[in-house]
């Protein structure tokens, strides 16, 4: 099954973008309770991804005594960041899913330009493997 059927498109996600700033950042992921959120280029790119514990080890580590005012000032592409979660393209299969999904939230979606067109959950990559079971057991 292709995963365009399971796709949450770019438009229904939250992202930051390379010029946001740490302020940015720790607002959206906030606002939205996510521990991590893709980081796209300014020309729409997935770039990779920003976690809290990326937030939270710079602002100790680099940025002793940062106010959410000095906050603004730090561009998010000036964050240290310890893991990217790995895009698939457009043309992967549910099937190739399974192994990311074992280690990350959500899997980022590229097409062939390297654009970001949206992400599958790991909810959504669940739900298709456990019908793919039941009807099997069925």
């Amino acid at each position: 099954m292709n995963v365009l059927f399971y796709l949450t498109p770019k438009c229904d996600c939250a992202y930051l973008e390379e010029g946001d700033s740490l302020r940015q950042a720790l607002e959206k992921m906030e606002a939205r309770r996510y521990s991590t959120i893709p980081l796209l280029s300014k020309n729409g790119n997935y770039i990779g991804t920003i976690t809290e514990g990326d937030l939270l080890w710079n602002i100790k580590n680099k940025y002793v005594g940062l106010d959410l005012r000095k906050a603004e000032h730090v561009r998010i592409t000036e964050i240290d960041r310890r893991k990217d979660y790995m895009p698939i393209s457009i043309r992967a299969k549910m099937e190739d899913l399974i192994e990311l999904a074992l280690q990350q939230n959500f899997v980022p979606v590229a097409d062939d330009d390297g654009s970001f067109i949206g992400l599958v959950t790991r909810q959504e990559i669940l739900k298709y493997f456990y019908s793919k079971y039941k009807k099997n057991a069925d």
